[in-house]
């Protein structure tokens, strides 16, 4: 979608935002007298129950239910109704890391076929996150309202305490590397959380056309690919130099970590910025910068995304709140300037917020950055073994990091495992 001049945009706000706030019901709507349900996970049932208001000024008799759960709790939950069809929700928020395994199950609805058209509104969005939303049939199955901007994060007062420029961090993943063995030495300072870090972006990375991360199109197993070499090359040179500080993500640890400043560089989606200024370690603010992944690496990290199960029993309604959670660009912009859920519309990325300093980051205009590194970023295409496949994959991984396996070995046995099961799945 080519950005539009200024009175277009603002033609353009007032036409979406009318689109699913104002006018009558569409003829195919069922009696307003309902209770729609909703399920999700923080902070995406916040923004929710803050949008309600607004809705229900269009459908004043319809009473809205959010139910929220802890981020793992939720999708656990969100698989256990689709499996069993018991308390299924009427539209589920699910994160872009868990849509693969309930799209290609075909429990959610065809949201390309009328009367949801989904595919109209693909130009509207960032490129990859509107491929990200397709089964293996290449039909929607969800509609995107947040993005995660693979980005990297660091800790400026510890690199100007070792006297290393931030753009060594950037040079080559080499060069990340041997910056971590200068901050290291100077601060004491770990360089990420865990060398399963760098094996993750790595992986993830600038994906060619047709390549998913574990499987190709032509349904072929990726892991013994460049990509996995280096990553778990990489990942192997970091623990062996003593450069990570063994903490898994989301743990007790992990979040002392960023507190305590015992490491220097942490690479996450764009989202990960607020959930440090807001919980994490609020008291680091101004510590901290952004910039783009080493080695001019682009990958998707996380999104968020609003899907219909088959079986939902109020499908026309469902469909009238996520189009008003995901075609609004001020509802966008307004979830991003609460929760920092960063907007999968483009028309958002216009936007004078973008442009602003960010405190927590010293002043840096990294909104902007994250942009434009949105418009750059890969599709990663579903495939419904990806769960699977990551869970081989990090196993290997650990059997060499902890010195039990050669990386070539270990991707061979990820790949035999991996092949067997594609074809048992057939």
């Amino acid at each position: 979608m080519d950005f539009l001049a200024p009175s277009s945009r603002r033609t353009t706000l007032k036409a979406l935002s009318t689109m699913v706030v104002g006018g009558g019901a569409p003829a195919w709507a069922e009696p307003a007298a309902t209770t729609l349900s909703v399920a999700a996970f923080p902070a995406v049932d916040q923004i929710l129950k803050a949008a309600l208001p607004e809705f229900q000024k269009k459908f004043p008799q319809v009473r809205v239910e959010v139910v929220g759960r802890e981020f793992a709790d939720h999708h656990t939950a969100m698989t256990t109704a689709i499996a069993t069809g018991s308390k299924l929700p009427d539209v589920m928020a699910l994160e872009s890391g868990f849509l693969g395994r309930f799209a290609i199950s075909g429990a959610l609805e065809d949201l390309s076929k009328p009367p949801f058209d989904a595919l109209q509104y693909e130009k509207l969005f960032v490129p990859f996150t509107f491929q990200q939303n397709r089964d293996a049939q290449g039909k929607v199955v969800a509609m995107p309202t947040d993005i995660g901007v693979g980005a990297l994060f660091y800790r400026q007062d510890l690199l100007a305490q070792a006297g290393v420029a931030p753009q060594l961090l950037g040079q080559s993943w080499e060069s990340f590397v041997a910056t971590g063995l200068d901050i290291q030495k100077r601060t004491g300072a770990y360089l990420v959380t865990h060398a399963r870090d760098l094996k993750d972006i790595i992986i993830r990375s600038n994906l060619q056309p047709g390549e998913g991360i574990y499987f190709n199109e032509r349904k072929e197993v990726l892991v013994e690919s460049k990509r996995f070499v280096r990553a778990f090359d990489l990942a192997r040179t970091v623990r062996e130099q003593r450069l990570d500080a063994r903490v898994q993500a989301w743990s007790a640890e992990w979040a002392e970590s960023f507190k305590r400043g015992t490491v220097a560089t942490h690479m996450m989606g764009s989202w990960f910025a607020g959930h440090l200024a807001n919980w994490l370690a609020p008291q680091t603010r101004g510590l901290w910068r952004t910039s783009a992944l080493p080695d001019a690496a682009h990958a998707p990290w996380g999104g968020t995304f609003y899907a219909i199960p088959r079986r939902a029993s109020h499908k026309p309604l469902a469909w009238e709140l996520v189009r008003f959670m995901t075609l609004s660009p001020l509802r966008q912009l307004s979830a991003f300037k609460a929760h920092d859920a960063f907007p999968a519309l483009l028309e958002t990325h216009r936007d004078s917020y973008l442009e602003q300093p960010v405190t927590f980051l010293g002043g840096q205009a990294a909104r902007a950055l994250w942009r434009d590194l949105a418009v750059k970023t890969p599709a990663v295409p579903l495939h419904k073994l990806d769960a699977l496949a990551d869970e081989i994959v990090n196993t290997e991984l650990d059997k060499v990091l902890s010195g039990k396996k050669p990386t070539q070995r270990a991707l061979a046995d990820a790949a035999r495992m991996l092949g067997q099961r594609m074809r048992h799945s057939a």
